[in-house]
């Protein structure tokens, strides 16, 4: 058997107010609250999933929101752009959609053949919408206030920024398996397998860029997909063998994971494709806590702040 990733598995950023990152990725974005859980280490923690339609990987991005947490300042060592796939053909919607909302954003051209705009969200986090032919507009959320042929889809990419490339090459090319497909100046693509929405990553060389620090508005860590628990062995033992630090396997109820930095210092996870614990027309509805945390729900449902929910899940989050 040959350990593979078949691209992103989901992404986890840091943000500020829990109300106001849900409001944005739920009714601005168009994202579906897939998941609403807490921190595994600060379980007085807010932590969101947001994604397509059923939660598939490759389309989650998570949110630790500590109101109290300082900014963060995005830079090299870090994921600088999270990048979603919408439909060829979608770019003036969004800009109409954004402006509507006083979202700010900018045209950003072509990447690779493929419009760009570029936004961030009210944190700061850098985002961006590519027009693709690679969306498919049936894995949208089918509830999502954005008009459904123009939805976001998932993931399209990520770029990370780094001092250097080479090493961070090398440990994608050399180990991850993925492919280099091309370059635009600094900008160096590659892709899993064969490629498409979610199964890119840009590697960005800045080395005149300021160094990131972690806060809100920045990038936790991003993790790949691995389709189950035997490839995960298979990938910690090849990266411990080949120098790098690698944690033992952690279990996160939902799936089970392992973290090891790159060479530029972004923080990877290996994740398998998790199981779907709640059902689909009820995904997001009611805090779910990891069984350690269940016989304190009555205390954590005291410290969380009260959330209003979309209306497609349901009024508060108790």
């Amino acid at each position: 058997m040959t350990a593979t990733i078949p691209g992103i598995h989901h992404i986890t950023a840091i943000a500020g107010d829990p109300q106001r990152n849900l409001d944005f990725y739920t009714s601005i974005l168009g994202l579906r609250l897939v998941k609403l859980t807490v921190n595994f280490d600060d379980p007085g923690t807010y932590h969101f999933y947001f994604g397509n339609e059923v939660g598939s990987p490759g389309s989650i991005l998570t949110f630790f929101p500590w109101p109290h947490a300082p900014r963060g300042v995005v830079g090299s060592g870090q994921v600088t752009a999270t990048t979603f796939a919408i439909p060829a053909g979608s770019a003036a919607y969004w800009r109409s959609h954004l402006s509507k909302h006083a979202v700010s954003a900018t045209e950003a051209g072509e990447r690779f053949g493929e419009t760009v705009i570029a936004l961030s969200d009210p944190d700061g986090l850098p985002l961006e919408l590519i027009a693709t032919r690679h969306a498919n507009p049936g894995l949208a959320w089918q509830q999502s206030p954005v008009d459904r042929e123009h939805a976001i889809c998932g993931f399209h990419s990520a770029t990370l920024s780094e001092e250097g490339y080479e090493q961070t090459a090398r440990l994608l090319t050399d180990t991850m398996g993925f492919s280099l497909v091309g370059n635009e100046g600094n900008r160096f693509r590659y892709q899993a397998g064969a490629g498409g929405a979610g199964a890119v990553v840009d590697v960005l060389c800045t080395p005149d860029g300021v160094f990131g620090r972690s806060g809100t508005g920045t990038v936790h860590h991003i993790a790949w997909r691995t389709p189950d628990d035997a490839q995960q062995l298979q990938w910690r033992s090849d990266l411990a063998r080949r120098g790098y630090n690698v944690t033992p396997v952690i279990d996160r109820t939902y799936f089970h994971s392992i973290y090891y930095r790159e060479p530029g210092g972004v923080l990877f996870e290996i994740a398998t494709d998790p199981p779907i614990d709640e059902p689909k027309d009820h995904l997001g509805e009611r805090l779910m806590l990891p069984h350690q945390y269940e016989t304190q729900r009555a205390a954590l449902e005291r410290v969380l702040p009260r959330l209003t929910l979309p209306r497609a899940n349901s009024k508060v989050a108790r």
